[in-house]
């Protein structure tokens, strides 16, 4: 089978799409066309024909017809599958069968096009793996280009910085000699003995011009001196620019995780906020070793009160009983003008949220912190994410990292789960199979795993796994962890709203539970 070209024609046989496989002049294949219209014989059942030189195999497509012109040695059942497929390419790619659309992804189904049919013969691919390659991006070309623009955005900060200096020391040595001529003064500057400088401390790389700019740090000055040689200002200014376009060596930047959660943070509960509005919010932070077992662990949370009504002012809540599996290391405390039963005095929970004195009422219009707790203890049961990280080296430069997490509390539902883990310096890992998604940040050099819902119904569990040079297993650590949930770790959740302490009447509440990160490292 040897195609000649493919074409996407109009019914007179103007060619919008023409790709042409092999050698033969352009007038030749112009002529094909314009024949085309011509020799289709009428009301025929069959989408092909043949003159002494060609076969043509065609498809109308609306009011337009695809067409493949191929030698009469060819394969004619070959020849019906490869028009089958230009026909579902060009189906694909246009969201219809106009000129105007035609002409418009020109570009992008003659791409298409090569795919299919390579110097004539037939390629074994099917849609989907067209459709693969064209989709196809480049990560090193982008992480190239990112690279690029940082350097060029900090070597003009550097050079504007520099330029700036320069021009404080021509100033400064104008005050130290009264009376000599400014013009003069900036001539001996060269030959003056000026204030050394120490190098910028390293910077956190961004991915956009602006922050990096925004990371630029002055430099420190020191009393001693250093001569400088005879170089004019611009010689100066062009060595600032040269000396910035090499990435320090001792830069080690900071996760970006920490850098982003506060975005993540900002996350709420979608709640309809009623007369009585209950929020309550807890902040985790806890230390677990590589190795197993748990170094530090800390929530702190606390029940706000807004009150939008005034004859709602003396409401009572009640509460839903308490998780017992803490004991002693959950500690409840009270505002001083709450009702504190037997259990509030022993820093437990009570049942119920009222105001002690029947004469007082809540504050109106302004929220108010009417409960805190804390948790604290080195019971591993009290982790919500358990997450295992396994760097194993290979034999061969390289290490296989697997890296799991699990939900243990099914009280929280937890939303922009992001795991960050570091990666050895100027490398760039080989992902495998993976729940959710990932991304590498060049800035840091971190793998950035994020999966956007985890609960006790979806994603309860997920790996991830990937190899990268290096047999160091310690660079893989610290792993970093940030989220945001819905829900109580300790269980704290309102059940009901009434009137007032000597009234059941229920009143409509609207309540949000969150729990937050505040720190989640694995060492």
């Amino acid at each position: 089978m040897v195609v000649l070209a493919a074409s996407i024609c109009t019914k007179s046989g103007k060619p919008l799409v023409s790709r042409q496989f092999r050698e033969m002049p352009r007038s030749r294949i112009e002529s094909l066309l314009t024949s085309f219209p011509k020799l289709m014989p009428a009301n025929s059942q069959h989408t092909s024909f043949e003159t002494p030189d060609v076969r043509y195999v065609y498809q109308p497509l609306e009011e337009l017809y695809i067409l493949v012109i191929t030698n009469k040695a060819s394969n004619i059942l070959q020849d019906i599958d490869t028009l089958h497929l230009f026909a579902r390419v060009v189906s694909d790619m246009c969201r219809s069968a106009e000129e105007k659309e035609i002409h418009k992804n020109a570009f992008e189904l003659l791409g298409a096009f090569d795919e299919i049919v390579s110097l004539g013969y037939r390629e074994h691919v099917n849609l989907m793996q067209v459709r693969s390659v064209l989709e196809m991006e480049s990560h090193e070309e982008k992480i190239q280009e990112i690279i690029a623009r940082n350097k060029e955005a900090e070597a003009k900060e550097e050079l504007k910085r520099r330029a700036k200096q320069l021009e404080m020391q021509r100033r400064d040595q104008a005050r130290r000699t009264p009376g000599m001529p400014a013009s003069n003064i900036g001539n001996m500057s060269n030959y003056t003995a000026v204030q050394r400088f120490d190098a910028p401390a390293p910077v956190i790389r961004s991915s956009s011009p602006s922050a990096s700019a925004a990371s630029l740090r002055a430099p420190a000055f020191k009393g001693s001196g250093m001569k400088l040689g005879k170089k004019t200002k611009q010689s100066d200014l062009i060595d600032a620019l040269g000396g910035e376009l090499v990435t320090p060596s001792t830069s080690t930047p900071a996760t970006p995780a920490r850098a982003s959660s506060p975005d993540r943070r900002k996350y709420t509960p979608t709640v309809e906020q009623e007369s009585v509005h209950v929020a309550i919010r807890e902040q985790l932070s806890l230390v677990l070793n590589q190795a197993g077992g748990l170094k530090s662990f800390g929530l702190k949370g606390d029940l706000n009160l807004l009150i939008t009504e005034p004859n709602l002012n003396k409401i009572k809540l009640a509460l839903v009983a308490p998780a017992d599996e803490f004991g002693g290391d959950l500690q409840f405390k009270y505002h001083p003008n709450l009702f504190k039963g037997p259990a509030a005095e022993g820093g437990g929970l009570e049942n119920e949220i009222r105001l002690k004195d029947g004469g007082r009422s809540w504050p109106v219009g302004q929220p108010l912190g009417v409960l805190r707790w804390k948790l604290v203890g080195k019971d591993e049961s009290y982790v919500p994410l358990s997450i295992n990280c396994w760097p194993t080296p290979t034999g061969d430069g390289t290490t296989e990292v697997n890296i799991e997490y699990d939900l243990e509390s099914e009280r929280l539902t937890l939303h922009n789960l992001v795991i960050t883990i570091p990666l050895p310096e100027g490398t760039f890992p080989t992902v495998g199979s993976h729940a959710g998604s990932y991304s590498i940040d060049t800035n840091s050099g971190a793998l950035i795993w994020t999966v956007p819902l985890v609960s006790s119904d979806d994603n309860k569990s997920g790996s991830l796994e990937f190899t990268v040079d290096g047999e160091d297993t310690t660079v893989f650590f610290p792993v970093k962890v940030d989220f945001a949930a819905e829900g109580s770790l300790v269980g704290v959740q309102v059940e009901q709203a009434m009137k007032d302490a000597a009234s059941e009447d229920p009143v409509v509440f609207s309540q949000e539970v969150t729990c937050q990160t505040e720190e989640y490292t694995i060492i």
